[in-house]
């Protein structure tokens, strides 16, 4: 069996912190479960990751589904700096999965805070 180690970076690009706040976009949308959580979703389906807070990612799959992971706990930095990588050895991201901030020093991104995902909770975000 062969082992291959994937590694996945997912950032969200926005614009500076007071044009940020501003639009609102710190501001956790509503989202309204509709199943029942799941541990595991496909590497390949995952289309793009909205970090929300310190302890909220959504992430978007094909067929526009949208998965909530509430993390178990708080993830230092990560809304500030809004993008992660994860490594697996699997062709899918589960609850099991540890993330890594990714934090810019001196124009370099280097691995900051590890933290544990939560289930992926299928939902339907609130329209703006």
């Amino acid at each position: 069996m062969r082992n291959l180690a994937l590694i996945m970076t997912a950032s969200l690009l926005v614009g500076g912190g007071a044009a940020t706040a501003k639009s609102g976009r710190n501001v956790v949308p509503e989202a309204k479960p509709i199943g029942a959580p799941v541990n595991c979703i496909n590497l390949q389906s995952i289309r793009e990751s909205r970090v929300r807070s310190d302890k909220i990612i959504d992430f978007r799959a094909t067929g526009n589904k949208w998965y909530r992971n509430e993390l178990p706990n708080s993830c230092p930095s990560l809304k500030f700096e809004e993008r992660f990588s994860y490594e697996t050895s699997l062709n899918q991201l589960c609850n099991v999965d540890i993330i890594n901030v990714l934090q810019s020093y001196g124009g370099h991104l280097q691995r900051g805070p590890s933290c544990g995902l939560g289930k992926f909770q299928p939902v339907e975000l609130a329209k703006k």
